[in-house]
């Protein structure tokens, strides 16, 4: 018998005449199919509890029976090896689908059942024998709109690519876009790069282009904002979380891959990027950011919004929101960094590439930094341990004190320590010092300090008098003082010049000489 394409049809025609009673074999042969055929249609039937002679049945429901016993009747590609492959997972997959995503159950099957079938391919069986599942995951609940006030949607969108006329740059552009979901109206800002400096100034404009801030914020999960996503407890950023706490506003941030948890923000980034971007050219980054503004305010916030019932956003907004907005703090946010770094050797942690001590007990920890403009702040569990003057990229920020003392002894004894110490010492160190730091003064720092320490071992009158006696003999050195210290000298008595013992020359020449003895 010829081969043939069977529909929903033809397999109730032959399940209405197996129930009325007519043995299979009669079945096919009035209807013109083979036995084989027949059987496997009837056994789905017998599967399913049936048996001839039952209860009456219309037609619908046979037809319904059917879609549901044999989805390949629908559609062609179920009768496909591929197809045929993932039918024999059906029961696993309309189980799965039930908690899990698509994508998450055809991710097992791969890894659990070695099923080989691509993703697209298992979606489109998804679609065709799973419809009312597959149709579960794209419902959309219509959610009533927050108070006015209450709520803001922001988000990055690319808007595309821009020749900087300046440099000759081409430069990829993005909108930070905050919407307030109450009035609708929206506050875009084009940005070239999402750093966490231009999120939380971006942030900042916002506010003040609506003059105040609401109670709630749902951004995305960028992780200039948001460092871990979760359901019931996500980890913010730490500047972003005291941005939140500046403003008095509730950061809560949309799940993680769920656009439709900020779909008023999410359908604004293609009418910004149509509406305001394309087709245009703009002179600078700075220009681009006031043409924006102009556009919220004359463009976006004065069309008929249909979610409005065809007012304007900016109307919306001055009647029934502003005066809903937390007021605006009077001190200006100030913008912080926060880095964990890992205290060196040294003493020292690595903050924005410049060194700022600690305390030295702190070696090897890990400490929380939070930089500004003006300082770094090193905390330990939540503790504030050290604030220092903000130093440029490359440069040292140093408290000796962050030293154990003994370490440090020596490199406080400056030029300018050291002839204070000696006039305490005496005047005789104090010239001393005075004639070893005239000439190189760096470079003969160490006799001045050495000398100096002699003092703390010796005492300062046994080392005054050294340095005196060092003077007298015209050597005021390191060496000699401490040779004089060690033999004792310093309290010697003073050296008398004894009498010349030798005999005077005879200047009157040998002639003189020999006269006088003559006379004599």
């Amino acid at each position: 018998m010829a081969r043939r394409s069977f529909e929903v049809i033809d397999v109730t025609e032959i399940l209405t005449h197996w129930y009325a009673g007519r043995p299979k074999a009669e079945v096919a042969r009035s209807l013109g199919v083979d036995r084989k055929t027949v059987r496997k249609y009837i056994a789905a039937a017998e599967a399913a509890g049936l048996v001839p002679g039952g209860p009456p049945i219309a037609p619908e429901e046979w037809a319904a029976r059917a879609r549901l016993w044999f989805p390949e009747l629908l559609v062609p590609e179920l009768r496909q090896p591929t197809f045929a492959e993932i039918d024999r997972h059906h029961a696993q997959i309309a189980q799965g689908l039930k908690t899990n995503t698509a994508a998450t159950v055809w991710q097992r099957l791969r890894d659990e059942a070695g099923l080989s079938a691509s993703l697209a391919s298992f979606r489109r069986y998804v679609h065709v024998a799973l419809p009312e599942e597959a149709a579960l995951h794209r419902v959309t609940v219509l959610k009533d709109d927050p108070p006015p006030g209450e709520e803001a949607q922001l988000d990055y969108g690319y808007l595309g690519s821009w020749t900087d006329p300046r440099s000759g740059a081409r430069r990829r552009v993005w909108a930070f876009i905050m919407v307030l979901s109450a009035s609708r109206h929206v506050f875009v800002l084009p940005v070239v790069s999402m750093t966490q400096t231009s999120f939380v100034d971006a942030h900042v404009a916002a506010f003040t282009f609506f003059g105040g801030t609401p109670h709630r914020l749902v951004p995305d999960n960028l992780k200039t904002g948001v460092l871990k996503p979760d359901l019931y407890d996500p980890k913010l950023n730490r500047t972003y979380g005291e941005l939140g706490a500046h403003y008095g506003c509730l950061i809560d941030p949309a799940r993680a891959g769920h656009p439709k948890d900020k779909p008023k923000v999410e359908r604004q980034v293609p009418y910004v990027r149509d509406s305001f971007f394309r087709g245009r050219d703009f002179e600078s980054l700075e220009a681009m950011a006031e043409a924006a503004l102009a556009w919220c305010l004359q463009v976006a916030g004065r069309r008929s919004h249909r979610s409005l019932h065809g007012a304007a956003p900016a109307t919306v907004f001055e009647a029934v929101e502003r005066e809903a907005l937390l007021p605006l703090p009077a001190r200006p946010f100030e913008l912080a960094s926060w880095s964990t770094p890992k205290v060196a050797p040294d003493t020292h942690v690595v903050v924005d590439g410049a060194l700022y001590s600690v305390p030295w007990r702190l070696i090897g920890r890990v400490v929380d930094a939070r930089a500004t403009e003006r300082q770094v702040c090193i905390f330990l569990d939540g503790e504030l341990v050290k604030t220092h003057a903000r130093v440029r990229k490359g440069k040292k920020a140093t408290n000796w004190a962050d030293y154990p003392p003994e370490k440090v002894a020596f490199l406080q004894r400056t030029p300018a320590w050291c002839r204070h110490r000696a006039a305490e010492v005496g005047p005789a160190a104090s010239e001393v010092v005075r004639r070893l730091l005239a000439v190189g003064a760096l470079h003969r720092l160490r006799a001045a300090q050495g000398v100096l320490s002699l003092a703390e071992r010796s005492g300062p009158e046994r080392t005054e008098a050294a340095c005196s006696r060092a003077l007298e003999v015209g050597d005021p050195s390191y060496r000699t003082i401490k040779g004089i210290l060690a033999a004792g000298l310093e309290a010697a008595p003073r050296l008398q010049e004894a009498p010349d013992s030798r005999t005077p020359a005879l200047l009157h020449g040998q002639a003189a000489l020999f006269g006088q003895e003559e006379t004599r």
